[in-house]
């Protein structure tokens, strides 16, 4: 509907601009080349005002403060990221109306969602979190946008689902928790800078186009064969038959399982595609059980390195016979072998018994790690550990025990790659330090009080400030789960050691000196 603006051509000011507000809105009138224009004052970036740009050949106008350009007519921007808004001027009578109205909520829509995708192709967080408050501004909820971000992101992951996936389930529940509105719009859009992070320059992998009716016994074995057509063609043929993602889940646990692979990510990601589906709805599980289908594909299988070989007998080995009682200290100070002999020990105890003493032991490991380890610069590659080769220990925990619970079968390979990460960390372990510092005497409190940090965590690696999350997240379902347990304490002091120690996040000595001795050794 045009609107009578009261102006003339005539009446514009001699550089051929003139500013006019209706109804809370700034209005840039432009007279350029013969031409009318109408654009929002307000500079897309960051809001300065474009009545203070300076207007070139071919009806460009420039906003002098990072010097972006926008085409008058379209509002397409020429340098820089964000078009701006245009309304429709015309003249009647030597007068200027202009149409205010807005464009409909499903036009809105879709441009905010473009621009979603171009500022995930640019790695752009600044632009991510204006194209989701506009998208909000037009009636959709900012979840939207992070499901579109994984549907449009999905055909770029070689490899699969990340920790922008697996994190994405946690900065949701955040999201729940949030008191502002910016808290909330905070912790959405986390997950939507991971994605992009994880796929800035990547090119296109898509999954196969296969599909076959789901049969578990069939997705098992074509993981295990790493056919990742059959794998997502089953997955595929589940969707299509309607099958929600608790129909898929314990033979999804059941291939997570079946080696100790990938430093325990496959059943992490195994628990948290769920969660996430849960949060965003089904619409979302093609593009989240495609990323984890080709993830378990792809897992490394460690158990195969000399280190962990005695996996496989000890898996052979367990009958359920070993009925020592077990604690935690019973597998402090133990290696791989070790540990496997002592879980084998109390192979016939109550699962949880053995659970919680393998947790507490995993727990007094990351309690104690020796931070000498991370801040060296000559090291070993193989020992190029650091906080999340131990925090690792209890989210693997916690998704087994999620597993476990609905496929019982499963806790002997659960129980013994439990053993494996207590056994691998035991060389990073120094006992000696007084930690005392670091214990809790309000768990709820604390629990708030870290949580409540990271809505502005001022981590520039997302990989980084969504461990915190996932770390936080699992001590706080593992409590919830068993808030008597022994290790509860031990819990609390090992994650307030790790979100309190500062972490050396980037090596450049120790690259530049392990480079250097690789070279060397080529010949």
């Amino acid at each position: 509907m045009l609107t009578a603006t009261g102006l003339k051509r005539n009446e514009l000011a001699s550089n051929g601009k003139r500013l006019m507000r209706h109804d809370g809105r700034q209005v840039l009138i432009v007279a350029q080349d013969g031409r009318l224009f109408a654009i929002a004052n307000r500079c897309p970036h960051e809001g300065y005002p474009l009545s203070e740009g300076t207007i070139g050949p071919g009806c460009v106008l420039t906003c002098n403060w990072h010097n972006w350009k926008f085409d008058l007519a379209s509002g397409a921007a020429l340098v820089g990221r964000d078009p701006v808004r245009t309304y429709e001027v015309t003249e009647r009578g030597g007068e200027i109306f202009i149409d205010f109205s807005h464009p409909p909520a499903e036009a809105r829509r879709a441009r905010a969602l473009r621009g979603i995708e171009a500022a995930i192709l640019d790695n752009d967080r600044a632009r991510m979190a204006r194209e989701v408050a506009r998208l909000e501004r037009a009636g959709s909820d900012a979840r939207d946008a992070l499901a579109h971000a994984f549907r449009f992101c999905g055909g770029r992951l070689e490899d699969g689902m990340t920790h922008a996936h697996a994190a994405a389930a946690d900065w949701l529940l955040l999201a729940e928790r949030a008191e502002t509105q910016a808290e909330r719009l905070a912790a959405e859009l986390e997950p939507l800078g991971h994605i992009a992070w994880d796929t800035e320059g990547a090119d296109e992998f898509p999954y196969p186009e296969t599909a076959a009716e789901w049969n578990a016994a069939g997705f098992v074995a074509a993981v295990e064969a790493e056919d990742e057509a059959s794998a997502i063609a089953h997955i595929r043929g589940g969707l299509v038959q309607g099958l929600p993602y608790a129909s898929l889940r314990a033979a999804i646990g059941e291939a997570a399982l079946a080696h100790y692979a990938a430093f325990g990510h496959c059943a992490i990601y195994t628990l948290k595609a769920g969660q996430l589906i849960e949060r965003l709805g089904q619409e979302i599980a093609e593009p989240v059980l495609f990323a984890l289908t080709r993830m378990l594909v792809r897992a490394r299988r460690e158990e195969r390195l000399p280190e962990f070989r005695g996996y496989a007998k000890a898996l052979t080995e367990w009958d359920g016979s070993g009925n020592t009682s077990t604690r935690a200290s019973d597998f402090i100070g133990l290696g791989i072998d070790g540990a496997l002999r002592r879980t084998l020990a109390s192979s016939g105890r109550p699962a949880r018994e053995l659970y919680d003493a393998l947790l507490g032991a995993a727990l007094f490991n990351l309690l104690h790690f020796d931070t000498v380890f991370e801040r060296a610069t000559d090291n070993a590659i193989a020992d190029n550990v650091g906080w999340l080769d131990f925090t690792h220990a209890l989210t693997f925990a916690n998704a087994c025990r999620h597993i476990c619970e609905e496929r019982p079968d499963l806790w002997p390979r659960a129980s013994l790659q439990l053993a494996l990460f207590i056994g691998r960390n035991r060389k990073y372990v120094r006992c000696s330090e007084d930690l005392a510092q670091w214990n809790i005497d309000n768990r709820r409190a604390f629990l708030a009080d870290a949580t409540k940090a990271l809505y502005d965590h001022g981590i520039p690696e997302p990989i980084i400030a969504c461990h915190r999350l996932k770390v936080l997240i699992a001590l706080e379902d593992e409590l919830r789960a068993a808030p008597d347990a022994a290790w509860a304490e031990i819990a609390c002091a090992a994650v307030n050691r790790y979100l309190h120690t500062p972490m050396k996040r980037h090596h450049g000595l120790r690259t530049a000196a392990q480079a250097l001795d690789f070279v060397a050794a080529e010949g």
